[in-house]
Order: structure tokens, then sequence, then C-alpha cells
């Protein structure tokens, strides 16, 4: 494997730029899952166990595709170190189109299992995409500004989880859901158009001129990636993060149409959804700055510029989506303002480190949850919904402490976090369960953990995973 760029090294922006439109489309599909899981729901009248297995084929194909990855890494060597990034790329591309693909035939058999079986080869799909793309990011460059340039694609990700609910909410259960006939036919066009896309992006990746990094005549067989103590720890990390971000946003539309809460209808909730995504988006693109190696003056200029560009962005989606005035909208969302400005000096207090700043969005992330379950109404819907800002980091900073200096166990070593978003299935599921039977708004006890255990990973995790290695090396 080729050793990461030093910063008079190769220009790396346009493979980059590329890999910015892969990240993008895997966030808009993710995020469609929370409009899926109520139309779902309302198509089979299912109860929210059940509606949960959305997430948990979705979210267990990355278990069993990362499980399998693994497997074959520690038999034969790490595939990737053989094909090279940008060919699984490609194939990731083109599973998860097949599966996109198959919710025509689940949408005209009006089948629960086969929506479920559509998913899970979506998921595994995507599961190869993480594999390659994230660690394909991360060593485009000085290993220093890693954590930086995973946040900027992963912002862009973020954008596109901004998308898929304002596009799902208003295709499912506005446009096609009027449409004549029974069934689930308000799906298909929308994920038929989606699986055209990703064809089309896996031709356009097979032809791309990318980099070969990643890609070794020496493969090494074994579970070399397993020696290093940064990464156990930071598969556990990964696990209750992804468990925690997937969980509040899969349960946002039954929550906000809560008497109690907002009293949404499906509809109106959505918009909302976009905004809990859309504080990943802000927080991942203030990441990319703040842990960058730009001067003082340009970080704090772009730490007050970003919140103020997103808030006005995410209040006009609002505005559209309910027919609001502009500055009615705006004035909804002061409590969002609000959440914006805490975020921005949370970032300041960071000071461009990763842990750091990880322990800090961590510990805010179970604040906010403490309030939402002692509270009801707006305060606990715009606390729930700057969950989402606080949540922006975690990944990237975490995957990179995670696979910093591993060298030739990189892609194992992502497997093995990709491994970990299996959090995304149980998470939910276990949420559903507590929420059928002691409520939604109890539920949210479930993800709490999470934060209380990332937050302990960024201060004293780290800091053991480090006196670890120093053993070990001697």
């Amino acid at each position: 494997m080729s050793s990461p760029s030093t910063g008079a090294g190769p220009n790396y922006s346009r493979p980059l730029a590329l890999l910015t439109v892969l990240f993008f489309m895997w966030g808009l599909l993710t995020s469609m899952n929370d409009i899926l899981i109520p139309y779902l729901k309302k198509v089979f009248d299912l109860d929210y166990w059940q509606a949960m297995l959305v997430q948990m084929a979705f979210f267990g194909a990355y278990f069993l595709g990362s499980l399998l990855y693994f497997a074959i890494s520690v038999a034969k060597g790490d595939p990737i170190a053989r094909m090279g990034y940008q060919k699984g790329i490609v194939g990731g591309l083109l599973i998860s189109g097949i599966g996109a693909f198959l919710f025509l035939p689940a949408a005209r058999l009006v089948s629960y299992p086969f929506f479920l079986s559509a998913l899970f080869i979506l998921g595994l799909g995507f599961t190869l995409l993480q594999i390659s793309a994230n660690p394909f990011v991360a060593i485009l460059g000085p290993e220093r500004t890693a954590s930086s340039r995973l946040n900027l694609s992963q912002g862009f990700n973020s954008l596109g989880t901004v998308f898929g609910p304002l596009i799902g909410g208003y295709l499912v259960f506005r446009y096609f859901a009027h449409e004549p006939g029974e069934g689930a036919g308000a799906v298909e066009i929308p994920y038929l158009s989606l699986a055209i896309t990703l064809i089309v992006l896996a031709i356009l990746f097979s032809r791309a001129r990318l980099p070969r990094i990643g890609q070794s005549d020496r493969i090494e067989a074994g579970m070399t990636a397993l020696r290093h103590p940064r990464l156990r720890w930071g598969i556990l990390a990964i696990f209750m993060y992804v468990g925690a971000e997937v969980s509040i946003g899969s349960f946002l539309v039954g929550f906000f149409g809560r008497p109690e809460i907002a009293g949404f209808s499906e509809a109106q909730a959505s918009p909302y959804v976009s905004i809990y995504w859309g504080g990943l988006m802000i927080g991942r693109f203030l990441g990319a700055i703040s842990l960058s190696h730009l001067g003082r003056r340009a970080k704090l200029a772009a730490t007050f510029l970003i919140p103020a560009i997103g808030f006005l962005f995410l209040a006009f989606n609002l505005s559209r989506s309910e027919g609001f005035g502009y500055g009615a909208t705006l004035h909804l969302m002061l409590p969002y303002l609000g959440f914006l400005a805490l975020v921005a000096a949370m970032f300041i207090l960071g000071r461009s480190i990763p842990a750091r700043t990880t322990f800090i969005f961590a510990l805010v992330a179970v604040v906010l949850l403490l309030a939402v379950l002692g509270t009801d109404g707006r305060t606990a819907m715009w606390c729930v919904i700057a969950i989402g800002l606080v949540n922006s980091v975690m990944w990237s900073n975490v995957f990179t402490l995670s696979i910093e200096g591993l060298g030739r166990d990189t892609s194992q070593a992502s497997s093995l976090l990709v491994m970990a978003i299996v959090g995304g299935a149980v998470f939910p599921f276990t949420q559903g369960l507590i929420a059928d039977h002691y409520g939604v708004h109890a539920s949210f006890w479930v993800p709490l953990g999470a934060y209380l255990y990332i937050s302990w990973f960024a201060l004293e995790g780290h800091a053991l995973r480090a006196a670890g290695e120093e053993v070990e090396a001697s």
C-alpha cells in the first residue's frame, strides 16, 4: 500500500470530488429508510418492532457482509488489497443498484419479506462501499488531516440525508400516495430512479482515473488488524454511535406525531426529520474546517459562517415543504439557531483535536437526550433534532482514530469497523420493543448509554489504546 502523501505530494482533489458524489448518494438512500418505516408500517399494519425490521435488514447486511469480508481476508488475504479501492466501489454500487431495483417486484407483490430482502441486498452493496470509500478518503492525503477529509466527505453524505426525507416524504406520502390503486406502489418510481442512478455511478467510477492506492502484490492472511488495541476500542464505539444515530432518526416521524410532542402528520414530520439529518451536514462541514490545516482566522470565520448558511438552507427547505412564509419559518426555527451557536462554541472548545472534540459532542448528546426524556412539546422536539448536530463528527473522528497508523491492515480494520454498523440494526429493534411496551417517549433511554460510552472512549479509551500499543510494541 502506498504511503499517505505529504503536504507537497500528489493533488487528490479530483478523486475526492468524485467520491463526494458517492457519499451523497448513500446518505440519501440511508435516510430514505426513515420515510420507508412509517410507510410500510401503515401498508402492512405493523407494530413498531416489526417496522424496525427495515433497519434490521438494512444494517444487518452491514454486519453479515463485513463478517464475510473479514472471513475472506483472514483465510485468503484482504480482498481490497488485491483488487484496489476503485473496483471495490464499483462492485458496491452494482450490488446496491440491484437492491434498489428489487423494490419494484416487492411493491407489485405487496410483500413485506420481499421488501426486507431488497433492503438487505441494498445494505450489502453499501457495506462494500463503506469498506472501500472511507479508508480511501482517509489515505488520500496527509494522515494529520484525515479526519478533516473524512468529515468533508461525510458532510456531503449528510447533504444526501437532508434531501432523502424531503424527496422521499414528498414522493411517498404526497405525490405517488395519491395515485389510484392499492398496495405499496408509491415506492416504485422513487427506487427505480435510484437504482438507475446507482448503475450510472458504477459505470462512471469504472471509467474514472483514480490513484491505485490500496492495491498490493503482497497479500497477508490472518486476523492481523485485531492486533491493534485502538481498533478494538473503536469497533465498539462505531457500534454505539451508528446504533444511536439510526435509532433516533428511525423514531422521529412517530415521535413528532405524538400529541404531547407536536401532533404532526407523517407528511408534516418529514421536513423536520431532514433538519435532524441536516445537523449532521452542518456539523461535518464545520468539522472539516475545524480539523484542517487552515489558519486560525479562517477557521473562526467558517465556524460562524457555515451554521448561518446551513440555518438559512434548512429554513428554506422547511418553508417550501410546509408552505409557510420564509419569515414565519425563520421565527419557528429560532430554537435551532441557539443550538447552532452552541455547536460553534463546542468546536472552538475542541481546539481542532479529534478526541477532545468527540468527547465534548458526545457529552452534549447525553444532556440533550436527558432533556428529551424530561420534557415534552416543542422543547423535546428541538432537543432531539439538535442531536443531529452533535452526532456530526463522531463517525469520522472515531473511524480515523481507529485506523490511524494501521498501514496494510487498514482495509481489514475498515471491514471490522463497518461490521460494527450492525448497531444500526440492533438499536432500532431494541428501541422498538421499548416503544411498544412503554411508549415512544420512554424509548429514548436506549441511545443514552451509547453516548456515555463514546464520551468515555474519546476521553479515557483513546488513552488506554495508546498505552496498550506501547506495551505491545515493546
